[in-house]
């Protein structure tokens, strides 16, 4: 009796249908998730999720995954690389979703017209901004209304020997608002407009020029980020991820700004991040199950308490979850810049596009 008694306990035990789920992300985020996981099987105890984390080339991974036909049944994707798989027929359409999230991250998320994931968050850039600098050199801190002519002269009046006013890198990514704010872009049927090209000559200018931006052999080896961090840098275009980072380790008071208006406004570019399920998978109704759970605003509230995303959801970005009274002062300024941020355009050969732009714009830039 103990035997047959182990034995259906054993077969009662691989009745569990197992999912993989792959994803990348920090140490701080993966111990966000993981317990949301294993609440997940906790409430679903039918459902097993192997979790698949892959910190490092992740796309590339998951490329020889599907090449392999062994993907994942849920993939955490980008709208960077989401045309990619969506062109190629291997991630299923989704419908079915709670309304509650920004359209500009549905948008992001969405090829021709379909979604393929559901986001959970939103990614856009500000100007961190360095208080202390301003209030030393007695410069008003920027304002909603303040345009690219006005961002020059602050930046100018801001450096000095030892800080530059405004940081910069050579990644489209950085350089993106300065296009789009201005009627441009980097796609290879934008870049040669007179708007684009008049954008890349302001921005490469704020170092070759005006000197207000730090040359390579002038950062060295330090980041955008530790030149800021150390008061090397004024003012830094960054996203929300180095929220975290700048609490704990900047030793001035600081706040965001939105980015200076071009001619077209401030606009910069939307990205977002979100739960895909490989068409390919053989349990998809527990692959939903997953990514409703993982989008739900309880499980969104515990990613963003981390301070490290803009949440997708509006009902938590528009909470005390994320308007928490913590540094940056001014938060609302990554929600008031949505209705205005376009989603980055991306096409099915968007890695090749960008690795010929930074082969391009290296002289331009140096």
């Amino acid at each position: 009796m103990a035997i047959s008694f182990l034995l259906c306990g054993c077969a009662a035990k691989n009745q569990n249908t197992v999912i993989e789920f792959a994803s990348w992300g920090s140490k701080s985020e993966v111990d966000i998730l993981k317990p949301l996981l294993e609440d997940f099987e906790k409430e679903n105890s039918d459902i097993k999720v192997e979790f698949m984390h892959i910190p490092q080339n992740y796309f590339q991974k998951i490329h020889l995954l599907f090449a392999s036909n062994t993907a994942p049944d849920v993939i955490f994707i980008n709208n960077l690389y989401l045309p990619v798989y969506a062109n190629a027929g291997v991630l299923e359409p989704l419908n079915n979703f709670d309304d509650n999230f920004y359209p500009q991250a549905l948008e992001a998320l969405s090829f021709k017209g379909q979604l393929y994931a559901i986001p959970r968050d939103v990614s856009n850039l500000v100007i961190f901004y360095n208080k202390d600098i301003f209030d030393k050199k007695h410069i008003p801190y920027p304002s909603k209304t303040w345009n690219l002519n006005d961002f020059l002269q602050t930046a100018q009046k801001l450096t000095d020997k030892n800080t530059f006013g405004i940081s910069f890198e050579e990644d489209p990514l950085f350089y993106l608002p300065y296009l789009m704010s201005n009627g441009g872009g980097f796609l290879p049927d934008e870049i040669n407009k007179s708007e684009s090209q008049k954008s890349l000559n302001f921005y490469a200018d704020l170092r070759k020029k005006y000197h207000v931006a730090p040359k390579n052999s002038e950062s060295a080896s330090a980041t955008m980020a530790q030149m800021f961090l150390q008061g090397r840098l004024a003012m830094y275009l960054s996203g929300r991820w180095m929220v975290p980072k700048i609490r704990e380790e900047a030793g001035f008071d600081w706040d965001i700004a939105q980015f200076p208006n071009g001619t077209k406004g401030s606009i910069v570019q939307l990205d977002a991040s979100g739960w895909a399920v490989s068409k390919s998978s053989k349990h998809k109704k527990e692959a939903m199950k997953l990514v409703e759970y993982l989008s739900s605003k309880d499980s969104i509230e515990k990613f963003t308490k981390s301070g490290l995303i803009v949440p997708a959801r509006e009902d938590v970005a528009n909470s005390s979850v994320f308007l928490d009274g913590e540094k940056p002062e001014h938060a609302n300024v990554f929600l008031d810049i949505i209705s205005s941020s376009e989603p980055t355009p991306v096409s099915v050969d968007y890695r090749e596009v960008l690795d010929n732009l930074k082969m391009k714009m290296e002289a331009r830039f140096n």
